[in-house]
């Protein structure tokens, strides 16, 4: 029983860091359309800052509150990802909306540069950061299983975005904009809407959510300037397998990636179990093209 509690743990905690990193994701390529390859460099800018926001509380608080510098860290990595997507957003990203193909080399450049500009900055090596003391240590279920408070954290957290961005999307004004906007621009835009500043508001909110991944990404391991690469292909893939346009369909992508992941694993090795996962997400969207969850309107069809 310890065994197979460890592993469904394990299992759900690989899927709240997927659906971490995915959530970003999904607005800005399931809602927006925009094929955005420099989202795991926003996950690297959002590691920077906590790592930043680190040392200066190891300089100012030695002692008293440096403990509490990963709380502060967390909305530090969400302005910084969130103003730099807004920038990218409006000098890159707004003139190529309905070019795929351009957004995704032009999106591709910027990560390379962003990756360089970190070397630079901060060195090619690695970086470590530091975990809280009050995260440390685990929570005893039953003999022989462990729950790490670090992964505990990282699903409450998970959790807590999720539930943020429902409620913007789905019962917030600015939500009810950027819906209709993505659903049907002309129309929109006919009733008065601002469309541009839906688009800029839309993908540095889906920047912003990259860099608290990135937050999260650093309670982990060490983080350098190839972090996001690491995680952006099962970002696309947790999207794409859970449908486009639906934050439910992200869950359940993430849930269903991160536990057959688990589950190969366990059965095979982490490369084997690598591969079955890609075979069975190839053979799911085979007979489920449009994902676990569809979004119909009348523009999409």
């Amino acid at each position: 029983m310890g065994i197979y509690v460890t592993q469904l743990f394990n299992g759900l905690s690989v899927s709240s860091i997927l659906l971490l990193i995915a959530l970003g994701l999904a607005i800005t390529f399931g809602l927006m359309n925009v094929i955005n390859m420099a989202h795991g460099e926003l996950i690297m800018i959002g590691a920077y800052a906590t790592y930043v926001t680190q040392n200066i509380f190891r300089s100012a608080f030695p002692d008293t509150a440096f403990g509490w510098y990963f709380v502060v860290s967390i909305p530090i990595s969400f302005m910084m990802a969130f103003l730099f997507g807004l920038l990218l957003e409006t000098t890159l990203i707004r003139r190529l909306y309905g070019r795929p193909l351009d957004s995704l080399l032009a999106t591709w450049g910027v990560g390379l540069v962003l990756q360089q500009l970190a070397r630079s900055i901060f060195g090619a090596a690695n970086v470590g950061v530091t975990s809280p003391a009050w995260l440390d240590g685990g929570m005893k279920v039953m003999e022989g299983v462990v729950l790490p408070y670090k992964r505990l954290f990282i699903i409450a957290l998970v959790v807590l975005c999720l539930t943020a961005m429902f409620f913007y999307i789905y019962r917030s004004h600015a939500g009810r904009n950027m819906r209709a906007v993505m659903q049907n621009r002309d129309m929109a835009a006919c009733l008065g809407i601002s469309t541009r500043r839906v688009d800029a508001m839309t993908f540095a909110i889906g920047s912003g959510i990259a860099g608290v991944a990135g937050c999260a990404l650093t309670l982990i391991g060490p983080i350098g300037p190839s972090l996001g690469t690491y995680y952006i292909v099962d970002a696309f893939m947790v999207v794409v397998l859970g449908g486009v346009g639906k934050l439910i369909g992200t869950l359940f992508g993430a849930l269903g990636i991160g536990m057959t992941n688990i589950m190969f694993e366990y059965w095979t090795t982490a490369s084997i179990g690598k591969v079955l996962v890609f075979v069975c997400i190839v053979v799911f969207l085979q007979w489920r093209p449009k994902g676990f969850v569809a979004l119909r309107s009348r523009s999409l069809d």
